[in-house]
């Protein structure tokens, strides 16, 4: 029993009150071959056993700290988003002038997607062998992978881009627009579900931007209806959750950005709990609130009964946080949600792209083994 919270427990499925976003700094012997991939001078087939070799490594490290569920740290992909989205049928990655976000510090390399023809799930997409991969590593461990949420797709191609030059498909046609990419993710679900996926996380930035009083000005000045647009990607996460397997864990992670340790938004959740929160099915929300960019806790009276992920050790930087500090931030929530709807991780990944933030491995090591503490002496019986 908590000394802390007398009634609060563990929990035996996803998520779990000891948890991770999903992305980790890559090691130095996986970014030399993927240079040396992209040079000509070792082969595809080099690559991926270099990868898999680093996501078995990974692997016993993240059972070593005592992690319920394992990711590959995405080391197959190079984006977090990216690499899943050109691979649906009826996109592609373009270059750009410029990204379709500005980072507060280091930018990325500029490219976009577009969408050239109807947006389908191949019966052939990279990420159903990089999920029996994980699967296969982890021998039998509860595996969680990522994918980027749906919405994802749309703002990119749609409100990020001001005047967005649609095909005649989609052409002043939105409602068509979304229910292709709802069908495309209720296919890409159930494949996922058909190779054993039982834990799946949709990352998504969109409600990072609509929490931003900037952002939503911005798109406001574009003729974006910011609301409805987030009512649509509601909308969207729902048919999906109805469509997918009730014994699938489907959870969402909402992030303000993550660059080389920068960021591209900010603000409470308050403009968006109530439509997000109070209307969206998922089973959890893994919630960024490791600095004051992302406001206080009062946004969470929306939950109903979703599962909490608070973020509250980061994932920006090396220095580690302050456990007592951590234990008040979560008494504090609690007063909006129950503690055993509450739970604890990273606010991000460490490495949302190849380059990975600005810490060491053996700092994202110390961060986790910090969370564990954690836990075990708010939720377990230390």
């Amino acid at each position: 029993m908590s000394k802390l919270f007398p009634h609060a427990t563990l929990r035996d499925r996803a998520p779990f009150r000891f948890d991770i976003v999903g992305s980790f700094l890559r090691p130095d012997t996986l970014k030399q071959a993927r240079r040396q991939c992209a040079c000509g001078e070792c082969s595809t087939d080099e690559l991926h056993q270099v990868e898999t070799q680093a996501v078995s490594h990974l692997i016993a490290q993240e059972k070593a700290v005592g992690l319920p569920n394992v990711t590959d740290g995405e080391f197959r992909r190079t984006w977090w988003h990216l690499d899943f989205l050109f691979e649906l049928l009826g996109v592609e990655l373009q270059e750009a002038e410029t990204y379709s976000t500005q980072f507060k510090a280091h930018m990325h390399r500029p490219v976009t997607l577009k969408i050239t023809n109807k947006i389908e799930f191949p019966k052939v997409h990279p990420f159903l062998n990089h999920f029996k991969a994980l699967q296969a590593e982890a021998d039998g461990y509860p595996v969680k992978f990522t994918i980027p949420s749906p919405s994802m797709l749309h703002l990119i191609t749609c409100v990020r881009t001001p005047n967005p030059q649609l095909i005649e498909r989609y052409a002043g046609k939105n409602d068509v627009l979304l229910a292709d990419i709802t069908a495309a993710y209720i296919d890409a679900v159930q494949a996922l579900y058909d190779a054993g996926c039982r834990i799946l996380q949709l990352d998504d930035t969109s409600w990072g931007e609509f929490c931003s009083e900037e952002k939503r000005a911005l798109y406001a000045s574009q003729g974006v209806d910011v609301d409805a647009t987030a009512r649509s990607y509601v909308k969207m996460l729902n048919d999906i959750r109805d469509a997918a397997p009730q014994d699938m864990a489907i959870t969402m992670h909402i992030c303000r950005g993550n660059f080389r340790s920068t960021w591209f938004s900010s603000g409470g959740y308050e403009p968006v709990a109530e439509i997000l929160f109070g209307g969206c099915n998922v089973d959890g929300f893994f919630l960024e609130y490791d600095s004051d960019r992302a406001g206080d806790f009062q946004p969470l009276r929306f939950i109903r009964d979703q599962q909490v992920v608070l973020g509250l050790v980061t994932s920006k930087s090396g220095e580690l946080e302050a456990k007592e500090a951590i234990i008040e931030r979560i008494k504090e929530a609690a007063q909006y949600v129950d503690i055993n709807q509450l739970c604890l991780s990273p606010q991000c990944g460490f490495a949302s792209t190849e380059e990975g933030n600005v810490l060491t491995e053996e700092d994202q090591w110390k961060k986790l083994a910090l969370i564990r503490s954690i836990v075990d002496e708010v939720w377990g019986d230390k």
